[in-house]
């Protein structure tokens, strides 16, 4: 072959070269989906360079392994690959090479480098070529190709084409980042609006219709409309009465010709009303958008819908007229005592003075109480009610209780059934006996003189149980929900003691929940007496079950689940949704607030929520339903919303799995108390025994991490000791396969529960175990797998 034909055929090999590398570069612009470019350009540079296995790492901007996506290998040799004991130092040195590596025989170039041996299923390494991806040169991540076609190796023209095409990858890999924070960016915004307490309604300038309808507004156009009427039908008979008394009908004066008036309105007060008369009172704020050259585009217009305000301020009013005349009350004896004294016509004997001053002092003390009462509810609304609690004996504390009541309540009689040997709680005394009195004094009133009042504590998992019950009038069913709201009762409520604004029973209510506990009452009915209970927690959270009843203590308050917990909040009103967001924000955790029941389980895979707060009126949603979903895919606690109070309801809620129930409306010292004492008690449940798991020849140090079987270490992988460790922790427990896959694997899928028989197969091995006459390790055929409870050591 003379020179000419040599350069005419390396011409034409180079030509072809360009031609791959340009359609392999055309394919991975193609798309915008990051995962989708991944591939693309995995399967560009295997086929650019005839590679049989590879891989590819990408880097978030603070230099963190960010993706790891792989081709020739299966489903378990990548699941190897991932955890290879020695793959963190491996991929750590290639990512760290500012230029690309091609070697004939890898194996000796990582000895020669002082690299650890690259065992299955990547190893032993031979023929292999790497090039870094760079963006304006900040690395974006590594293009690692094995096992060249037929046995050959790695040429210089294929690491050339690698690095040009890597380039190429870089462009790529970088608008598909741009394009996904980009589509996150607008999700977040749409959903935002889609779940903002007011309505936002976008109308098209030209044409009048409107183009977008957020969840708020569509529920101001439903509450107008008939059934069968849309919303556009409804905007052409619709009635707007604006502030300065002008009523226009869009009947008359068609949408279009309003909004072409790109008339600005802020925060002006307007009834939208139907031609049946029904109407919404609502804030409007009215902005026109114009194009670029001044054009009306559109008009967006937001409605508030404010006949809730207008109800919470006709309820405080009437709150503020009964605390008002609670007040005046003891002024008035105050006032007549002191008038009586000073204006006697007749010189009056020290013991009648003295008689008007007790009245004085009494109904002095009377109005410091109701004023302490009405700042500890400011207080608790706000969320800045301050407890300091500190370990103290509950014994001494009910005792105190009982003595300051007595002291003023000589004809009552009160019996305490407190065992001395409870642990202690964590609890600001102060606030715990305000609470004790505050309940005292109530059941006092409903009941006799000769029915005595009994205070009782039991212990209940990681909290302790007050109870206070009486024999007196008790309560209907329909007003236990109002026992504890700070508005005016109903007859209800009277016929149990509790007349006038009931300050003191929310005054309870919010210093327990800002204990972390919870608060409820009890009654069988009218005239059968009631009972009142309330939570606070222990120093150290005991539980009957093996897996929590190892040495451990919980603090009661501060709790810091690594760093911001995701909590998952799914209710049909968007006012709560965002009173809840706001809430979870300003006490540190990460909200995620939906409304469509269908979001649920893709939320959950994506967010990884600690904690759901969903609500038990969820529109088309069958809850029992959802919930089992919910145990098949996270162990996250779930916390119930509801309006309804009625001891049916928390039933229902439990027995459906629920671990709390929040009766709305609720201040944001309750709900971060509640959402903080669930997690605290997930965190118990999971925390790791202090004490080392003992049977036959086998030891698991929890602390060291370490197993050892007959005096020998077990040489264990990371999947292997969080296997041994799950299933050890809960010995005598039967963990179903779907379990182990959530919990050690981090995976919803039933059909993963091969993986779980294959890595229980690899840990028989290597405790000795055989399958049929199992001594560690025993199957529950179609359930799942147990360890036996640890052997007791004799002292």
């Amino acid at each position: 072959m003379n020179k000419s034909e040599i350069l005419s055929r390396e011409n034409q090999e180079l030509r072809a070269r360009l031609s791959r590398l340009s359609e392999a570069s055309l394919r991975i612009t193609e798309d915008l989906d990051l995962d989708t470019v991944l591939q693309e350009v995995l399967d560009g540079a295997r086929t650019l360079t005839g590679a049989g296995r590879g891989g590819m790492s990408t880097l978030d901007d603070a230099g963190t392994l960010q993706d790891f996506v792989t081709f020739g290998l299966s489903e378990e040799e990548y699941r190897l690959c991932v955890e290879m004991p020695n793959g963190v130092e491996f991929f750590t040195y290639l990512t760290k090479m500012p230029e690309p590596l091609r070697v004939s025989d890898f194996a000796s170039f990582s000895e020669s480098v002082g690299l650890p041996e690259v065992g299955p299923p990547l190893g032993p390494l031979k023929s292999f070529l790497s090039a870094p991806i760079r963006h304006r040169g900040q690395h974006v991540g590594n293009l690692y190709l094995l096992d060249k076609r037929d046995g050959l190796e790695f040429t210089p023209e294929d690491e050339d084409t690698l690095l040009l095409f890597a380039s190429n990858a870089a462009m790529a890999i970088a608008n598909a980042r741009r394009y996904r924070d980009e589509q996150r960016a607008r999700a977040n915004l749409e959903t935002l609006v889609d779940t903002s307490p007011v309505g936002v309604v976008v109308f098209d300038a030209k044409s009048g219709s409107p183009l977008s309808l957020n969840r708020e507004s569509r529920r101001i156009v439903d509450s107008l409309r008939d059934p069968d009427q849309s919303a556009e039908e409804l905007l052409e008979v619709v009635t707007c009465r604006r502030a300065d008394g002008r009523e226009i009908s869009l009947e008359e004066f068609p949408l279009r010709e309003v909004l072409s008036a790109a008339e600005t309105v802020r925060a002006e007060q307007i009834v939208l009303q139907a031609p049946d008369g029904r109407s919404v009172k609502a804030v409007l704020n009215v902005s026109p958008i114009r194009s670029e050259k001044k054009e009306l585009e559109s008009v967006v217009v937001t409605l508030q819908d404010v006949t809730a305000f207008e109800e919470t301020e006709r309820m405080r009013s009437e709150f503020l007229g009964v605390v008002s005349h609670e007040l005046l009350t003891p002024l008035a004896a105050i006032k007549g005592s002191a008038t009586s004294v000073l204006g006697s016509a007749f010189p009056l004997s020290v013991s009648e003075v003295n008689q008007f001053f007790s009245i004085v002092n009494e109904q002095a003390d009377h109005m410091r109480n109701l004023i302490k009462d009405l700042i500890d509810i400011t207080h608790i609304e706000s969320g800045t009610l301050e407890v300091i609690p500190e370990p103290v004996d509950l014994t001494s504390l009910v005792e105190g209780a009982m003595t300051a009541f007595l002291s003023g309540q000589a004809a009552k009689s009160v019996v305490m059934d407190v065992s001395s040997d409870l642990p202690k709680v964590m609890a600001d005394r102060q606030r715990i006996v305000q609470v004790l009195g505050i309940l005292l004094s109530n059941v006092s009133r409903s009941s006799s003189d000769s029915s005595a009042i009994k205070v009782s504590a039991v212990q209940d998992d990681v909290h302790v149980v007050i109870s206070i019950s009486d024999q007196g009038g008790g309560v209907r069913r329909e007003g236990i929900s109002n026992l504890f709201r700070s508005f005016p009762r109903d007859n209800s409520c009277n016929e149990a003691g509790m007349r006038g604004s009931g300050l003191g029973m929310s005054v309870c209510k919010g210093i327990v929940e800002a204990h972390g506990g919870r608060m409820w009452a009890e009654s069988e009915g009218a005239g059968l007496g009631a009972r009142f209970f309330f939570t606070v927690p222990m120093v150290e959270g005991v539980s009957g079950d093996r897996a929590t009843d190892r040495a451990r203590s919980i603090s009661a308050f501060g709790f810091v689940p690594g760093g911001e917990e995701r909590v998952l909040a799914m209710d049909t009103d968007p006012q709560i949704l965002w009173y809840i967001r706001n809430i979870l924000l300003e006490a540190g955790f990460t909200p995620i607030v939906a409304s469509d029941p269908e979001e649920l389980n893709l939320l959950i895979d994506a967010e990884k929520p600690g904690l759901i707060l969903l609500d038990m009126e969820l529109q088309g949603a069958d809850l029992p339903d959802m919930m089992k979903r919910i145990s098949q895919v996270t162990d996250a606690p779930v916390v119930f919303l509801s309006g309804r109070g009625g001891e049916w309801d928390i039933e229902r809620a439990f027995k459906m799995g629920g671990d709390d129930y929040i009766v709305k409306p609720f201040s944001p010292t309750e709900l971060v108390a509640r959402v903080r004492a669930s997690l605290q008690r997930r965190a118990a449940g999971a925390a790791e025994p202090s004490e080392p798991y003992e049977t036959g020849d086998l030891t698991i140090n929890y602390e060291q991490r370490r197993a050892v079987l007959g005096g020998r270490p077990l040489q264990l992988t990371n999947t292997e000791w969080r296997l041994l460790s799950e299933l050890s922790i809960n010995a005598g427990r039967i963990l179903t396969n779907d379990q182990l896959m959530r919990r050690v694997w981090s995976s919803s899928s039933s059909e993963d529960t091969q993986v779980v028989r294959a890595y229980v197969k690899r840990l028989r091995r290597k405790v000795g175990d055989d399958a049929k006459n199992p001594t560690y390790i025993f199957n529950e055929p179609g359930v799942g797998y147990r360890m036996p409870e640890p052997e007791k050591v004799s002292c």
